[in-house]
């Protein structure tokens, strides 16, 4: 959500191995046919920032929760028990059990079937965790997480300490469930044991992680016996550069707590990027991880801007196999041979096999030839939804459009895209959701090109 600028305008496949390289003219092909759309939302007004999650113990079982950008409370819920082709639709967090609620919704099934969802409050400085045992259908606050007391780092420095909280991210695995979020400055980081379904236990002292203090748009995950790592970006303001850092926390729910941070990367993108395709709402690196509990290996994906301010922005991926003490060399993702903007990417692991999915939004096909990927004859400024696989990280598939249709996000005002799409990723088959206004399936009361819906696809791993 961003609330420190947006806050009060928002109440009013392996085929191809694809290594860095320069930018060349011409689109690429995809990999395979596009699979089917679902518009998932088909209501009026605007739904972004979405989150979806699959029920281990029922894989036809598939949840989305999104913000909507109209009314002062609520969020957009959806629930599918046929792998996402139907689904029951409602709109939560409009004075229910869950309060009221602004925004930046995500959700998590354990093996147990336990799905846990966080999002922001309307009002107050503190995050809910919320607990669904019936696949999605209701939930119930368990927990309202508060910052810590008030600490002050090193040197004394207290600016930009503790003015807010933003983006909060849950992740489970291990017997456990873990939540981060930025409270206005630092990253805080909470956990929970998990037993059985709807056997929760209470949640751990939030913890400030060290090195964070103004270091956002994170994510979080879980390794091996426990074991947690999180990543947020430290930027400059606006559209200056920003670095991606690691913290982890060996012994997860133990004592020993999280460890100095580690430099992945510097993205050359702020925490405010403003791109064509994304010129309202701007973009920042969005890193994702993923920590596959079975060979030890960390997966990271992120944004790249290869010159600061050329909008040539790239999705790259990068692996550790030493819990991020050190890192391999990046792998390009996106295929294009042009310099267009690839953005806002999403990593998923499926547990089943350890394969990758990332997705991402993609302006590749916008040539401003009012072809196919143009919808007003201006270069990059509109984009599609596009996905790709890996079984290592070493190398990706040959990357497949996921969107039957394509966006122009300039219609829906200054919200755009938002600040993340959503993935899950279970038995082979992959669940992005990403918002569309390109009405492609014919069911966007809006029509074409202006309001936002949800859409998803159940897109199957190429072999």
């Amino acid at each position: 959500m961003r609330s420190a600028l947006f806050g009060a305008a928002l109440i009013a496949a392996l085929a191809v191995v694809v290594a860095i390289a320069g930018p060349a003219s011409g689109v690429s092909t995809t990999a395979a046919a596009t699979p089917q759309n679902v518009d998932v939302s088909q209501r009026q007004g605007d739904e972004a920032e979405e989150t979806i999650a699959v029920n281990p113990t029922n894989p036809q079982n598939v949840v989305v929760v999104s913000n909507i950008l109209e009314g002062v409370d609520g969020m957009f819920a959806a629930v599918s028990f046929d792998g996402g082709k139907t689904w029951a639709r409602r709109i939560i967090g409009s004075g229910d059990s869950l309060g009221s609620a602004c925004c930046d919704p995500s959700l998590s099934f354990d093996r147990y079937g336990n799905l846990f969802l966080t999002y922001l409050y309307n009002v107050g400085n503190v995050v809910p965790v919320a607990l669904s045992t019936d696949g999605g259908l209701s939930f119930n606050v368990i927990a309202n997480i508060a910052k810590p007391p008030k600490q002050t780092p090193a040197g004394g420095e207290r600016r930009g300490l503790f003015r807010y909280v933003d983006q909060p991210t849950i992740t489970s695995g291990e017997g456990a469930v873990w939540l981060v979020f930025n409270a206005g400055g630092p990253i805080v980081a909470t956990g929970a044991r998990v037993s059985g379904l709807g056997q929760v236990g209470a949640f751990i002292p939030a913890e400030v992680v060290p090195g964070t203090n103004n270091c956002t748009y994170g994510d979080v995950t879980i390794g091996p016996g426990g074991k947690v790592m999180q990543v947020c970006a430290l930027t400059e303001t606006g559209q200056g550069g920003g670095k991606l850092f690691v913290n982890v926390d060996p012994d997860g729910l133990g004592p020993a707590g999280f460890g100095d941070r580690v430099l992945v990367d510097d993205t050359h993108i702020g925490g405010f990027d403003f791109i064509p395709p994304q010129p309202d709402r701007s973009v920042d690196s969005e890193a994702g991880l993923a920590w596959d509990r079975h060979t030890g290996r960390v997966y990271i994906v992120y944004t790249f801007e290869n010159k600061n301010e050329s909008d040539d922005t790239d999705v790259y991926l990068r692996h550790s196999d030493d819990s991020g003490a050190t890192w391999s060399d990046p792998v390009r993702v996106n295929d294009d041979r042009t310099s267009n903007s690839q953005f806002l990417p999403k990593l998923a692991l499926d547990p089943t096999s350890g394969e990758l999915a990332i997705v991402w939004y993609d302006s590749r096909n916008d040539l401003g030839s009012r072809g196919a990927g143009d919808t007003d004859g201006v270069p990059n400024d509109d984009a599609q939804f596009w996905g790709a696989f890996s079984t290592d990280g070493t190398s990706v598939t040959a990357n497949r459009q996921i969107s039957a249709g394509t966006s122009y996000s300039h219609g829906a005002g200054f919200f755009d895209y938002g600040d993340y799409s959503g993935l899950a990723y279970y038995g082979g088959i992959a669940h992005p959701a990403w918002a569309d206004n390109s009405n492609s399936t014919g069911t966007n009361p809006d029509g074409a090109l202006f309001k936002l819906d949800i859409y998803t696809a159940a897109v199957h791993v190429p072999h």
